[in-house]
């Protein structure tokens, strides 16, 4: 191998480590705050509203939405095959591990609806805002374990992983069916046959990126055309793929994704999503307000308590019950940890609030959910942090 293309795969796998991608995104978080907060926050929104793309389809969309809609597609790909991976052959293929984040997810979705209820429910304003804390934001949530617990079980990440996916799904459902206008039913039926004929080519072992490529576009873009979220196409496509080995071949169709699209996923998708998702103007009125009316402190205790009470809550008493079983080799004081992390909302939780509110109230609750994210990541990360040593200690 020659020195340039040494380097290349050098770098790629410097990219392919979580830790490495959990810096990265943290950069790009700061630096979307500060520039957005800054005298060149006019050029930050100028960038992130600039719309290009055609009309047709719905393609005409900012930057923002660009990065939002199509580059986590393809975080969602990367994680909809490890997932796929875990559920075939790894962690996650008995039933009792698989119904554990499952279940834990929609505690971690009732639970922070129903506390947002409790504090804002009649609130001027406060409308369709309980959806607002319901979601966990999957890429952050994974960037801050990545940084904070190396020597925590592997188990612990699918575990996080498959419920912030499920949590994801439900709140892109709770988007579809409470704010959706129109749903394109001829796109949705392209999206379906076009993810219908992956799976057959995957059945048939074929491999030829010349038809996997254009397929995968046109299953995105006929999602995002049918009203949907489009990250739904990366996780569609991503479950489909084939995991296990045929004979003579040296690794399956999901595991050489993984790894060729690991490093594009982790050194350009995430931070630039983030890069244009976490640039929130937050003046002093706003965060003023968060501490002292109903409708933010519904959501900042909706994703801090609600979301760790609801996804703990969950969990002990799935296991309780004997239909569920903890994550090989971790303890309740993990899940506690994991738990924590959950309130990570972020991105699915500033658009929520974009639709469900308008005016001075958007920019309130937007600036109780990165107050609340900001609190769960913190805590999350001692926890981890603590977790991580004691794991470390007892190996």
């Amino acid at each position: 191998m020659n020195a340039p293309r040494r380097a290349a795969a050098e770098f790629a796998r410097y990219l392919r480590t979580e830790t490495t991608g959990g810096i990265i995104l943290l950069v790009a978080t700061a630096v979307a705050l500060v520039w957005a907060n800054s005298p060149a926050g006019d050029v930050y929104r100028a960038v992130r509203d600039f719309h290009l793309g055609p009309e047709f389809l719905r393609l005409n969309l900012s930057v923002g939405d660009w990065a939002k809609d199509g580059l986590l597609a393809l975080f969602f790909f990367v994680a909809g095959l490890e997932l796929k991976r875990e559920l075939v052959v790894g962690e996650l293929s008995r039933v009792k591990q698989a119904v554990l984040p499952v279940l834990a997810a929609l505690g971690g979705m009732v639970v922070p609806a129903v506390v947002a209820f409790a504090i804002g429910g009649g609130t001027p304003g406060f409308g369709q805002a309980w959806a607002i804390p319901v979601a966990t934001d999957i890429a952050f949530a994974l960037g801050v374990l990545a940084l904070t617990a190396s020597n925590l079980p592997s188990s612990a990440r699918v575990f996080l992983l498959s419920l912030a996916v499920v949590d994801d799904l439900g709140a892109i459902l709770v988007i579809a069916i409470v704010f959706t206008s129109g749903f394109n039913l001829v796109a949705a039926g392209i999206a379906v046959l076009a993810l219908g004929l992956y799976a057959y080519l995957q059945h048939k072992r074929v491999r030829t990126a010349w038809l996997y490529v254009p397929l995968a576009v046109i299953t995105w873009v006929a999602v995002h055309s049918a009203g949907i979220h489009a990250t739904i196409a990366g996780v569609a496509l991503g479950l489909l793929t084939r995991v296990k080995l045929d004979e003579g071949e040296d690794e399956a169709p999901a595991l050489r994704l993984e790894h060729r699209l690991q490093p594009w996923s982790a050194g350009v998708a995430v931070p630039v999503f983030a890069l244009f998702a976490a640039g929130v103007s937050v003046s002093g009125d706003a965060l003023g307000r968060v501490f002292t009316t109903a409708l933010p402190l519904a959501v900042l205790f909706g994703l801090v308590a609600g979301k760790f009470a609801g996804i703990l809550g969950a969990s002990a008493l799935a296991v309780k019950l004997g239909v569920a079983e903890k994550p090989t080799g971790t303890s309740w004081r993990d899940l506690c940890a994991l738990a924590m992390l959950g309130g990570v909302g972020f991105t699915v939780s500033l658009l929520i609030a974009e639709l469900a509110l308008g005016g001075p109230d958007t920019d309130v609750a937007k600036a109780a959910v990165l107050i609340a994210s900001t609190i769960a990541s913190l805590a999350a990360a001692g926890l981890l942090l603590r977790r991580s040593r004691a794991h470390a200690r007892r190996t």
